[in-house]
């Protein structure tokens, strides 16, 4: 009767042993796709906070082309080298470009060194100002001159 008793027991150790691997096998694979799950989620934060440190800076300003729509609906650019080189070729002062876009000559210096970037109803000012030509810069400031 001992030995059937024994054997019993083996059997029950055995299959208890059996299901217990079973189950401690799903609970490892679990245990493994979270801990990789985490470590992903763990790399994306520390890329998202890196981007956050990169855009509270705010590097690079000077080269920041800033768009907006004019009333036409297609989109006005302003580039400090651009708008430096506009002001040339006009062959005006900064504070005659004031006058014609309707700001201070400060603004304009601002603007030429990247300190500042004008506002979208400036944007639109200086477009109109890129399509006139010499004489119609002289012209118009004349008249506020007088005015």
């Amino acid at each position: 009767m001992s030995t059937f008793a024994n054997q019993l027991k083996n059997e029950i150790s055995r299959l208890a042993k059996k299901e217990v691997r079973a189950e401690t096998q799903a609970l490892k694979k679990a245990t493994a796709a979270y801990r990789s799950e985490i470590a992903a989620l763990k790399r994306r934060i520390a890329s998202l906070e890196t981007q956050i440190k990169k855009l509270g800076k705010g590097t690079g300003r000077a080269k920041v082309v800033e768009n907006a729509e004019d009333e036409s609906g297609t989109s006005l650019r302003f580039r400090v080298a651009g708008f430096a080189a506009l002001r040339k070729k006009l062959n005006i002062s900064a504070a005659e470009m004031g006058k014609l876009l309707g700001v201070s000559a400060q603004s304009v210096y601002h603007w030429e060194t990247g300190k500042t970037k004008p506002r979208a109803s400036q944007l639109a000012a200086i477009s109109a100002v890129r399509k006139m030509g010499k004489r119609e810069v002289a012209a118009k400031l004349g008249q506020s001159a007088t005015a």
